[in-house]
Formats: structure tokens, C-alpha cells, sequence
């Protein structure tokens, strides 16, 4: 049976980026989005025009509902689950001592209740010899003013890593994470001037962003034959920004 993948916030970005990337490597890809069915279902054509298997299907990561159709939904496709990449994030920032606390939430919501909801579905339904990655960020190391609920969002989401792996004993599945540094993304560049993105594309030894091919190069890493001695890591994809 041809492995399939989960690849969820998927219809745009560094998501985009990977199911394409898993596709080209083989796998069945189920492309998760949260609200642009127009986005989602131009990555599954992309997909498919070039021979591959895709399936769009809408779920919010926060949902325990949602999370747990979005399972069902790809083994009724498909048949089994071998790789879960938890790429589904939001970065709104606020001051600690705003103490905006929606923001807080909702950010806690995706990015932490997120991975929990898609690990505890993972865990449940990822095929032996699989392999389950999460998205964590480099920004940990810098500890950049207002990005407080982010940060305690993406820590937390490290704890789990080291956790689920230990849990998944006996059933030689791999739980890593990804932590890219800055990324040239739409929703990375939106509403920063030139010198603010040439300040932080040289910030890294390496003197440029990260685009998604570098992200998706490290997922298709970890998915793939040479990844499966890689478990409880966080690989921090960043060119030397952290």
C-alpha cells in the first residue's frame, strides 16, 4: 500500500510547501486548511496534475471534532496513515503587560490545543513505522519582545514532542519537531519594511530568510528512509539564526 500523509495548514505557506513536497517524494497527501477551500483545493489540483493523490479536507485544529473527522476522513481515503506533519499555526503578538488574554487563548488554542488534538489522533491512528512532526520555532532562543504567548506556545509544544515519543514505545514511530528561524513566507513579509526584513535576513550566519523549500526539505528528511533514527529531536532549521 502507497503511504499517505496528513499535512495540516496546508493551502498556503511552508504548508503548501510540504504537501507538495511529500507528494513529489510518493505519498498520498490529505491537505488540511482551516477556512480557503479555494487555496486548499489549488494545491490538490497542483497535486494531482502531476499523477499524485490528494484530498482537501477543512478542519480546525482546535476542534477536538474537527481533529478527529480529519483522521477519519483520510483513513476512508486512503486506508492508512503513515506521516502527520502539525504545521497549523498562528502568530498574533502582544506585550506581556497588555495582558490581552484573548490573545493569549487563542493562540494556545492553535498552536498548543492543536498539537495535543493532532498527536492524540496521531498516536491513535499512525501506521507502525511511522512518523509524526510537529512545528516548534526558532524565535525560542531569541526571545523577542510581544512574543510571549507564541513563544509559551511553541515551548509547550517541545514538551509534548519528548513526551509522545516516550509514549510511543514498542510501536517504532518518531515524534520530532521543526523549529525554522525566519521564513520568507506572505505571512512573514506582510507589514514589514525593507530594512526591518534585510536586518532579519542577517541575523543568521547564513545572511538570507529561509524560504519553504528549506523547511520542506527537512520534512521530507524526517518522513522519509534516512529520517527513522531521528526521534524526540527538535531540528532547528534556521541557518544559524539560533
Amino acid at each position: 500500500m502507497r503511504k499517505t500523509a496528513i499535512v495540516t495548514g496546508a493551502s498556503r505557506g511552508i504548508g503548501r510547501t510540504i504537501a507538495l513536497r511529500l507528494a513529489a517524494d510518493g505519498f498520498g497527501v490529505v491537505v488540511n486548511y482551516a477556512g480557503n477551500a479555494a487555496k486548499a483545493e489549488e494545491v490538490v489540483n497542483e497535486i494531482t496534475s502531476s499523477g499524485g493523490r490528494a484530498l482537501a479536507v477543512q478542519a480546525d485544529v482546535a476542534n477536538p471534532e474537527d481533529v478527529k473527522q480529519l483522521f477519519e476522513r483520510t483513513l476512508q481515503a486512503f486506508g492508512q496513515i503513515d506521516v502527520v506533519v502539525n504545521n497549523a499555526g498562528i502568530m498574533p503578538l502582544s506585550p506581556i503587560a497588555k495582558g490581552d488574554v484573548e490573545t493569549f487563548d487563542k493562540v494556545i488554542a492553535t498552536n498548543l490545543r492543536g498539537t495535543f488534538l493532532v498527536f492524540s489522533q496521531a498516536a491513535q491512528h499512525v501506521a507502525e513505522g511511522g512518523r509524526i512532526i510537529a512545528f516548534s520555532s526558532s524565535v525560542l532562543a531569541k526571545n523577542f519582545p510581544s512574543y510571549g504567548p507564541y513563544i509559551a506556545s511553541k515551548a509547550g509544544v517541545e514538551g509534548l514532542v519528548h513526551v509522545l515519543a516516550n509514549e510511543l514505545r514498542g510501536h517504532k514511530i518518531t515524534v520530532n519537531a521543526i523549529a525554522p528561524g525566519p521564513v520568507g513566507t506572505e505571512l512573514f513579509l506582510d507589514g514589514k519594511t525593507e530594512e526591518q526584513i534585510k536586518q532579519i535576513s542577517s541575523m543568521a550566519p547564513l545572511e538570507r530568510l529561509g524560504q519553504p523549500d528549506d523547511i520542506a526539505g527537512v520534512v521530507s528528511f524526517l518522513a522519509g528512509p534516512d529520517g527513522g533514527w531521528v526521534n524526540a529531536q527538535v531540528l532547528r532549521a534556521n541557518g544559524g539564526f539560533a
